[in-house]
C-alpha cells in the first residue's frame, strides 16, 4: 500500500532528517563544511581551475595563453581571470541561460575538443562548482570574499619505513573571516621528484626509496610537505657513533630515523689533503702531509684546522669564491677597477672582517670605483633590476628572477614585492669620467674611472600599472624612507659623510642580526664550500618549496654565526671539526645511495684553479700566468681570464682554466663554475701541453732530485707523499721501482711515474 502524507509531519521531521543527512556527509568528507554557502568566484572557482592545471604554465597560465584564451599565472589575479572567463569574446566562455553548455565546462569534460585533454567529469567537485558558479549568474566576489589567510598541512613531514609506503596528507584553509575549511580534495599536489605520485585527494604512494618534497598549494598560498620512504632494513642496527659538536648531533639523528649509520672517519692521509684543499685551496706539501700523520697527538686535526685558519691562502681561496659571486672580471671592472676590488676582497679575509661588515660595505659603497674598491659592485651591476636581483641571490639567497613577470609560483614574491625592491635601488648612478676602451664596437667594454653616486632621481616603474615603484625592502610593508634632493656622493664624487641614502638602509637591513635571510645564506655558502652539497640546494634558493634538509641545523648554525658577530673563521672550524664533516668518502651498506644526508663524504672534482696549482706543485715549476710574476698561483688571480691583445692566442693556462669550469664571471651565481668532467679534460691530463710541458722542465722536482743522486726507494716514496698525500702501497712501490729499473732513461721513467699519478683519479679527486 502506499505510504499515507501528513504535512504536519513534514514540517518538523524534514528539517531534522536533512540536518542529520549535512552531519553525517561532512563526517564521511563527501562534501565541504562550506558547500552550502554560494560558490565564491575567488575562493572556489579559482581553486578549480588551479586544481585542473587549466592556469598553470604549460596551459592557458602560460605567459602567452594557449587557444586565445589567458589566465594568470596560478590564479594570481582573480580580476583578470574574471574578465578572461566571463568578458573576453563577448562572454562566449560563460551560458548563463543555459550553464552546462558553457565552454569552460564542455572543453575540460571534452564535450568539445579540447587540446589540453579532459581534466575532469561531469561528476566531479570541480565541475559542480563551476555549474553551481554559472547557475548562480557567475558574479566576481573577488573583493568582497573573505581572503585566504593561511593553510594548514599534516603531516608536515614524515618517515616512512617498509612495509609503510603510503600517507594521506590533510589539508585545511583558514580565511580573514575565521571561516576555516578542509580543502585536502581542491587543493593541488606536486611532487619534487618521482620517488612518489599523489592523488588527487592526496594520497602520497611510493614508488622508489628516498626524499621527496610534496608542495601543497591552494589560491595564492602552498606549503611543503617533505617525506622520506625508507628500506626496511631488517639487518640495520644502529652504530652508536662519537659525536664532536652539535652538528654531528643533528646529522646523525636523522641519519638513525633514516635507518643509516655514517661511514667511518677517514684515514689521516684523507683528512690533511681535504682540509688543505677545502680551507685555502691548495694541497699539502709532502713535508706537512708526512708531519701530520706522524703527529701522534689525540687533537691534532682541530690543530691543523686552526693553523690553515691563519695562513695567508686561506685570504686568496676565499676571495676567490667570492670574486666569482661579485664578478671580478677585467671587461666591466677595466684591470685597475678589477685589482683593486679583488685587493680589497682579498684584504677583508686576510684581516677577519666580519661577514656582516663585507656585505654592509659592498651594498652602501659609493664614490670612485679606484679610490674606494666595493663601488665596483655597482659597476659590475648596472641598472636597479640586476642590483637587485644580485643582492637578493647573493646576500638572502632569494631568486626573485621568477617575479619580474609575474607572482613567483614557488615562492611568497609577489610582482610588487620585485618592483619596490629593484626601486630600492633605483637612484644609483654611474658617471664614466672617461671611457678607454680598446674595442669601440663593444658597448660593454668600460675602461677607465668611474664615480658611483646616489641621484636626485631614479624611477623604477611597474610594467603592469605603468607607475613608479616605492623603493621597499623585502617582507616590509612600509616603503624606505628617501630623500631624493640628497645625493650623498656627488657625480664627482665628492662625499657628503653625514648623507644617509637608501642604500645605507638596505646595508643595515641586510646584514641585520634579525634578516631571517642572511645569517642562514651564508651559513649555507659556507656549508656547500665544505660538504659538497647545501643544507638547502641549490644554495641561492631559499624558498619554502625548497626546503632544507637539516632545518634546524640550519638555524643553530645561523644562530652562532650571529652571536659570533659574523666570523667566517669560526664558522669554517666549527664545520670542519665536526665528525660529519671528517667521515670518509667510502659508503656502507646502508648509506651507499644517500647523497644529501652526509652520511658520508662527497666526492667531488678539484676545481681548475686547485689542479692547475696542483699540477705545478707535485713537479715544482712556478706557472707563468700572462701578465703576473711568475710563480702566481691560479687561485690568486684577480680576474676571470687575463687579457690579451687582438689577434693574440690563449695561452695554455687559461684553456686548462676554461676547460675545468673557471666561470666567466658573467651571472652571479655559484652554478656558473662547473666541476663535471668531461671527455675534453681526459684529453687535457692524457696528452695536453701544460701537463706533458711542466713535467719535461730539466730544472723541475724531477731533475732536482736526479741531480742529487738519490735511492730509487726514496725518490718513489716522494713522488707519492708529493702528489696524493700518502706512502705506495706495496704493489705499487715494486711497480714503480720495477720500471724505474727496466729502462735506460732514469728521468723518463720518473716522468711516467709522476704522469700516472697526476692523472689517477685520488689525484684528480677530492675524497
Amino acid at each position: 500500500m502506499p505510504s499515507t502524507f501528513h504535512p504536519a509531519q513534514s514540517r518538523h521531521r524534514a528539517p531534522v532528517v536533512a540536518v542529520r543527512w549535512l552531519l553525517l556527509a561532512l563526517l564521511a568528507g563527501q562534501i565541504s563544511p562550506m558547500s552550502a554557502a554560494p560558490v565564491s568566484f575567488r575562493n572556489d572557482v579559482m581553486a578549480v581551475l588551479s586544481k585542473a592545471g587549466c592556469n598553470a604554465g604549460a596551459c592557458h597560465g602560460n605567459a602567452n595563453g594557449k587557444g586565445g584564451f589567458k589566465l594568470s599565472l596560478r590564479g594570481e589575479s582573480p580580476e583578470e581571470d574574471f574578465a578572461a572567463l566571463t568578458r573576453e569574446f563577448a562572454g562566449r566562455r560563460v551560458d548563463l541561460i543555459e550553464p552546462e553548455r558553457s565552454l569552460i565546462l564542455l572543453k575540460p569534460t571534452t564535450q568539445l575538443a579540447h587540446e589540453g585533454g579532459k581534466r575532469f567529469d561531469k561528476e566531479a567537485p570541480g565541475y559542480t562548482a563551476l555549474f553551481e558558479w554559472l547557475k548562480a549568474g557567475a558574479t566576481s566576489d573577488v573583493k568582497e570574499a573573505p581572503r585566504l589567510t593561511k593553510i594548514e598541512v599534516t603531516p608536515q613531514e614524515s618517515i616512512l619505513v617498509e612495509p609503510a609506503n603510503e600517507v594521506q596528507i590533510q589539508a585545511w584553509a583558514t580565511f580573514s573571516d575565521g571561516s576555516r575549511r578542509d580543502i585536502t580534495r581542491t587543493a593541488t599536489y606536486d611532487t619534487s621528484n618521482p620517488l612518489a605520485v599523489v592523488s588527487p585527494e592526496g594520497r602520497v604512494r611510493r614508488e622508489k626509496a628516498g626524499e621527496t618534497v610534496v608542495l601543497v598549494r591552494y589560491l595564492d598560498q602552498q606549503v611543503p610537505v617533505r617525506l622520506a620512504f625508507v628500506p626496511a632494513r631488517l639487518e640495520f642496527k644502529w652504530t652508536k657513533t662519537p659525536e664532536n659538536n652539535f652538528i654531528d648531533q643533528h646529522i646523525f639523528a636523522k641519519l638513525r630515523d633514516m635507518r643509516m649509520n655514517p661511514s667511518d672517519v677517514c684515514s689521516d692521509e684523507i683528512f690533511v689533503r681535504r682540509a688543505h684543499l677545502d680551507l685555502i685551496g691548495k694541497l699539502p706539501t709532502a713535508d706537512e702531509a708526512r708531519a701530520f700523520v706522524m703527529d701522534r697527538h689525540r687533537n691534532k686535526r682541530v690543530k691543523l684546522i686552526d693553523a690553515l685558519l691563519t695562513r695567508p691562502e686561506f685570504a686568496d681561496w676565499w676571495a676567490l669564491k667570492w670574486s666569482d659571486l661579485l664578478r671580478v672580471e677585467a671587461r666591466t671592472l677595466d684591470e685597475k677597477g678589477m685589482l683593486g676590488f679583488h685587493h680589497w676582497i682579498r684584504q677583508s679575509f686576510a684581516t677577519n672582517k666580519p661577514m656582516d661588515q663585507f656585505v654592509r660595505e659592498l651594498v652602501a659603497a659609493r664614490g670612485s670605483t679606484y679610490q674606494n674598491p666595493p663601488a665596483n659592485f655597482y659597476r659590475a651591476n648596472r641598472d636597479p633590476v640586476t642590483r637587485a636581483e644580485t643582492a637578493a641571490q647573493v646576500f638572502l639567497g632569494i631568486r626573485l628572477q621568477c617575479a619580474q613577470c609575474h607572482n613567483h609560483p614557488f615562492d611568497r614574491w609577489s610582482q610588487n614585492d620585485y618592483y619596490d625592491w629593484a626601486a630600492a635601488f633605483g637612484r644609483v648612478k654611474y658617471k664614466v669620467l672617461e671611457n678607454l676602451r680598446r674595442d669601440s664596437n663593444d658597448s660593454h667594454e668600460f675602461k677607465g674611472e668611474q664615480i658611483v653616486f646616489i641621484g636626485s632621481r631614479g624611477e623604477v616603474k611597474h610594467p603592469k600599472t605603468g607607475k613608479a615603484a616605492e623603493p621597499r625592502m623585502l617582507l616590509e610593508e612600509r616603503p624606505m624612507e628617501v630623500e631624493p634632493a640628497t645625493p650623498a656622493v656627488s657625480a664627482e664624487g665628492t662625499e657628503k659623510p653625514d648623507a644617509s641614502t637608501e642604500l645605507d638602509q638596505l646595508a643595515r637591513w641586510i646584514t641585520s642580526p634579525g634578516n631571517p635571510f642572511f645569517a642562514r645564506a651564508q651559513v649555507n655558502r659556507v656549508w656547500f664550500h665544505l660538504m659538497g652539497r647545501g643544507i638547502v640546494d641549490p644554495i641561492d634558493d631559499f624558498r619554502p618549496t625548497n626546503p632544507a634538509s637539516h632545518p634546524e641545523l640550519l638555524d643553530k648554525l645561523a644562530e652562532e654565526f650571529v652571536r659570533q658577530n659574523f666570523d667566517l673563521r669560526h664558522l669554517i672550524k666549527r664545520i670542519a671539526g665536526s665528525r660529519a664533516y671528517q667521515l670518509s668518502s667510502e659508503p656502507n651498506p646502508t648509506n651507499a645511495e644517500d647523497e644529501i644526508n652526509y652520511s658520508h663524504a662527497l666526492v667531488r672534482r678539484l676545481t681548475a684553479e686547485q689542479l692547475l696549482d696542483a699540477q705545478a706543485q707535485v713537479v715544482d715549476v712556478p706557472l707563468k700566468l700572462r701578465g703576473f710574476p711568475a710563480g702566481t698561483r691560479a687561485i690568486q688571480l684577480p680576474g676571470a681570464h687575463t687579457e690579451r691583445r687582438r689577434g693574440e692566442r690563449i695561452s695554455n693556462a687559461d684553456l686548462f682554466l676554461e676547460l675545468f669550469g673557471k666561470p666567466p664571471r658573467l651571472l652571479a651565481c655559484e652554478c656558473e663554475r662547473s666541476t663535471d668532467t668531461t671527455m675534453g679534460q681526459a684529453f687535457a691530463l692524457i696528452s695536453g701541453p701544460g701537463l706533458n710541458e711542466l713535467l719535461s722542465k730539466p730544472d723541475n722536482r724531477i731533475g732536482k732530485w736526479l741531480a742529487a743522486d738519490r735511492a730509487n726507494e726514496d725518490l718513489v716514496d716522494d713522488l707519492y707523499w708529493t702528489s696524493v698525500g700518502r706512502t705506495p702501497g706495496k704493489a705499487e712501490r715494486e711497480s714503480a721501482l720495477k720500471h724505474l729499473q727496466s729502462g735506460q732513461d732514469k728521468r723518463a721513467a720518473l716522468e711516467d711515474i709522476a704522469w700516472s699519478l697526476m692523472n689517477a683519479k685520488e689525484f684528480v679527486l677530492r675524497k
